[in-house]
């Protein structure tokens, strides 16, 4: 039975749905039979690598049988049990029986090792940004979908704790139906933060190459989804309990206790849920979703996270973040405030929504009058955070308007021009005063017969302040050129140092022309100096010739 003409082997696409294939001749392969194997074995997947190694042409005995072949005659490329054809099986007869077998261990081969590997092998960088793109548009929607349901549970808690107060009790079905719909949007919004965590775990494993999502669950991101978990899972529970409150009133110094309710613990850290607001204004940002900002970011080294996208509000419209902010804060922390001396303010002073509004006001602007004070160590607590909130602001408030105070670049120039011409025409005018103090007493000293001591005296005093002032009024340019707007020094100094550096180019190509001058007549004279001897020879040569003629005909020796 003689062997099948070709074998088709699938490579690796760019995709799942694309499988590249390409036929190999058979001919071209060096054959077991005639590598000295048995027939018939070798047949397992570890030798399915080997006979991997003799279809890419890695064999150092070439067959006899067949023609010998440069070593890039066959690519070595990686086999796909997808696109392998079943071949038929080995015949135990001679070579060609061997030859079969050998082929079949291929085929084994590149199935027992190519359907271990995962999938995401398959996909290539488009495919990967792809699903990227998907996976942030995911992650932005599930943020979204979260705020919604944090807010809605705490817009649902507010309205139960107010009505709880006159219009029903703990114990009644209203109560227990508004609590059961808090419980179950916490429930989603749980649901919710676990799969945006997911996207992001699938982010990292995407940006980083990896192969296991466990290698993106550091103790670092393990606690702070165990924290998020925990602050998101804080909320009244259905049911009517109470506790015994104890507390000291502000100005008998009395103890006090009332019977509480337990909501009232499980309902005020529900506002931490509006840490949900600074990741949706992160992702929403049009810096984060820009991928040419995040591009310039990542050249120089800039992180896009929330601290990032604050700053950039406070410097686009600082009064707008800062009034919605000190807003946001008065209403929580006033009602906060209510929520927690209504058991132990008998006078309804505190406990009142605009009396709190009041206390939280004078204590966020660091008044204090005094007028009124919280009983409770939670309201002591409420108006001790909002004391320092109300610091930062204030310091916020009086940097922005500094900012908006100050002089733009354009109004600095325009200013800083006219008052140098101001101050040109000052220095103009004390040193035209100095010289004429100067004639004047030259004049009333050297060209008047009788002189005036008086005027004398009057012309040098003046003489003195115009010298003052010429002084002062130097003294005030150089403080003005200090304090020069710094984008017009910047340009001025680059002229100058382009002049400069012009100059020095200029320079330096005359000095280059001046030395292949020098370099040419050093050449000439080591040439000069190089065929001086053979002048010198030649000379001595001749004027040698020319003595021995002249010894030869001489008289005296003519005689003999």
């Amino acid at each position: 039975m003689e062997p099948p003409p070709s074998l088709s082997l699938a490579l690796l696409g760019g995709s799942e749905d694309e499988d590249q294939r390409f036929l190999l001749p058979l001919g071209s392969i060096s054959h077991p039979s005639t590598a000295g194997a048995q027939p018939g074995s070798n047949h397992s997947n570890h030798m399915g690598g080997s006979s991997l190694d003799r279809l890419n042409g890695s064999t150092s005995s070439p067959s006899p049988a067949t023609p010998n072949l440069p070593p890039a005659s066959l690519p070595k490329l990686p086999l796909s049990s997808a696109g392998a054809q079943p071949l038929p099986p080995p015949i135990p007869n001679s070579g060609r029986g061997s030859r079969q077998g050998g082929v079949g261990a291929v085929g084994t081969g590149a199935r027992g090792s190519t359907s271990k590997a995962p999938k995401r092998k398959n996909q290539n960088i488009g495919y990967k940004l792809g699903h990227r793109r998907a996976l942030f548009e995911k992650r932005k929607r599930l943020s979204d979908y979260a705020l919604i349901f944090g807010m809605f549970g705490i817009v649902v808690m507010v309205i139960e704790t107010e009505l709880s107060w006159g219009v029903y009790t703990k114990s009644s079905m209203y109560s227990l139906a508004l609590k059961c719909l808090i419980s179950l949007s916490t429930v989603i919004l749980l649901g919710l933060i676990i799969a945006y965590h997911a996207r992001e775990v699938q982010l990292f494993v995407i940006d980083n190459g990896a192969d296991d999502w466990r290698i993106a669950m550091t103790m670092e991101r393990v606690l702070l989804i165990a924290l998020e978990l925990l602050v998101s899972a804080v909320h009244p529970v259905p049911g009517d309990f109470k506790f015994q409150w104890r507390a000291r009133l502000a100005f008998s110094y009395a103890p006090s206790q009332a019977e509480a309710d337990l909501d009232m613990v499980l309902s005020v850290p529900m506002f931490l849920r509006l840490y949900l607001i600074a990741r949706v204004m992160l992702l929403h940002s049009k810096l984060f979703t820009d991928a040419s900002s995040r591009s310039i970011g990542a050249l120089n080294k800039v992180h896009f996270n929330t601290r990032f996208v604050m700053k950039t509000l406070m410097t686009i419209c600082p009064g707008t973040v800062l009034l919605v902010f000190s807003i946001s804060l008065w209403i929580i922390a006033a009602w906060t405030v209510r929520v927690c001396e209504r058991y132990h303010d008998a006078q309804d002073v505190t406990s009142n929504f605009l009396g709190a509004m009041w206390l939280i006001s004078i204590t966020f602007l660091s008044i204090g009058y005094g007028d009124m004070v919280p009983h409770t160590y939670c309201g002591k607590g409420v108006c001790l955070l909002t004391g320092i909130m109300g610091a930062g602001c204030t310091a916020l408030v009086v940097a922005v308007v500094a900012r908006k105070l100050e002089l733009t670049k354009a109004e600095k120039h325009v200013h800083n021009f006219m008052m140098d011409t101001q101050l040109t025409k000052r220095i103009k005018n004390a040193a035209a005063n100095v010289l004429r103090e100067t004639w004047l007493i030259y004049k009333h000293t050297k060209l008047m017969k009788k002189i005036d001591h008086s005027r004398v005296r009057k012309h040098q005093r003046k003489f003195l302040q115009a010298i003052h002032q010429l002084r002062s009024v130097k003294m005030e340019q150089r403080k003005l050129s200090d304090q020069a707007n710094t984008l017009v020094d910047l340009s001025k100094m680059q002229s100058v140092m382009y002049e400069l550096m012009s100059e020095l180019n200029d320079r330096s190509e005359d000095l280059e022309r001046q030395m292949l001058s020098l370099e040419q007549r050093v050449e000439q004279l080591t040439a000069g100096f190089n065929a001086l001897p053979a002048h010198l020879s030649a000379t001595l040569s001749a004027q040698h010739a020319a003595l021995w003629e002249k010894c030869w005909w001489n008289p005296i020796t003519s005689v003999y």
